[in-house]
C-alpha cells in the first residue's frame, strides 16, 4: 500500500451561524485531521460518517481535475481529532483535507478559493449542510475567520469581512462534547431567533468575536430548543468564562478563558467533571493567520 498524497485541515467553532440571517462565520481552532489518498484500502476503517469522499471525489473532477489512479483502485485514511456532527466542521475540515490530499497526490496547485469551492460543491453534493458551509469551510482551510454571504455562489466573492480572531496565545478554548444531536434543526427554527443572530452579527463588524460566539449560541439554543446548553453556557460564564456557546447546529458547548485565569480554567473544567461526567472536556486554543497563505 503507498501513500499517494495528503492533506490537511483543522475544526472551527461558529461565530455566526448563516441560518440565522443569510450570513455566516466561523473561528478555526486547534483540532486537526489529515487525510491521506491511498492506492489499496486501509486495514484500519475510515472516518467518514456522512459518506462524504465519493462527493468530494465527484467534486474534484467536475472542476476539471483529473485522478491520480483509476476511482476503483482509489482509498483514503482518516486520522481526526475533531468530534462528529456535534458543530465543530469535521465535515468541512474532511473536505478541506482531502482536496489537498488529491492536490498532493497530483501535483495539483490550487489557490485557496478553489480548494474552499471544491470542498462546499462535496458537502452540498452530500445533502449535509443547511447553508452550503461555506463560512465552515474557509475556517477549516486556514486561521481566523471570514464573514460570508451564504448566499453568494462564489466563494469568493461573499467574503465580506475577516480577521484573526482572538490571539491564540492570550485565550484557552474549553470545547464540551456530548455527542451527535439526534435531531437536526431547519431552517425555520431559526426564524423566531433571529434578533439574536442580527445582535451577533453587528457583534462581529464591531470587531467583537468573543461577544458575536456568546450571542450566536443563544440563538443556536433557541432554534434547537437545546436547555441543557443554555444551563452549560450560563455556567460557564458564571464561573468566569469570557464568551460561551453551542456551535454551528450540535451539541458542542465551545467555552473560552484568557489563558492567564489558570484557576478559572481549573474551576470549569472540574465543574464540568463533577457535574456532567459523561461528557468530555477538550483543551485547545484558536488559531490565527499565518501572514501568508500558502496556496495564495
Amino acid at each position: 500500500m503507498a501513500v499517494l498524497g495528503q492533506g490537511t485541515a483543522h475544526g472551527a467553532c461558529s461565530l455566526l451561524h448563516a441560518a440565522g440571517t443569510g450570513y455566516g462565520a466561523s473561528m478555526a481552532i486547534d483540532l486537526p485531521i489529515l487525510v491521506r489518498v491511498l492506492n489499496k484500502k486501509s486495514k484500519r476503517e475510515v472516518n467518514d460518517t456522512d459518506g462524504l469522499l465519493p462527493h468530494i471525489v465527484d467534486a474534484w473532477k467536475n472542476a476539471g481535475h483529473a485522478l491520480p489512479i483509476d476511482e476503483e483502485n482509489l482509498h483514503w485514511a482518516v486520522q481526526s481529532k475533531i468530534p462528529p456532527r456535534e458543530g465543530l466542521k469535521s465535515s468541512s475540515a474532511l473536505c478541506v483535507a482531502a482536496v489537498r490530499a488529491l492536490c498532493d497526490s497530483t501535483d495539483t496547485s490550487l489557490q485557496l478559493h478553489e480548494i474552499v469551492a471544491i470542498a462546499v460543491d462535496a458537502q452540498l453534493r452530500a445533502e449535509i449542510t443547511l447553508t452550503g458551509s461555506i463560512d465552515d469551510t474557509w475556517a477549516c482551510a486556514t486561521g481566523g475567520w471570514k464573514l460570508v454571504n451564504a448566499n453568494e455562489p462564489d466563494v469568493a466573492q461573499g467574503v465580506l469581512l475577516e480577521g484573526g480572531g482572538p490571539m491564540k496565545d492570550e485565550w484557552k478554548v474549553l470545547v464540551i462534547s456530548r455527542g451527535p444531536r439526534k435531531e437536526r434543526p431547519s431552517l425555520e427554527d431559526f426564524l423566531p431567533h433571529q434578533q439574536q443572530f442580527i445582535q451577533a452579527l453587528n457583534a462581529i463588524q464591531d470587531g467583537n468575536e468573543l461577544v458575536a460566539l456568546t450571542l450566536n449560541g443563544r440563538g443556536v439554543i433557541g432554534a434547537t430548543k437545546d436547555h441543557r446548553a443554555r444551563i452549560l453556557a450560563n455556567d460557564a460564564l458564571v464561573n468566569g468564562a469570557r464568551a460561551a456557546g453551542p456551535s454551528g447546529s450540535g451539541t458542542a458547548v465551545v467555552i473560552v478563558i484568557p489563558i492567564q485565569l489558570e484557576g478559572v480554567i481549573n474551576r470549569i473544567k472540574a465543574w464540568c467533571s463533577n457535574k456532567h461526567p459523561d461528557f468530555n472536556v477538550i483543551e485547545t486554543r484558536f488559531i490565527n493567520p499565518e501572514n501568508t497563505d500558502a496556496e495564495e
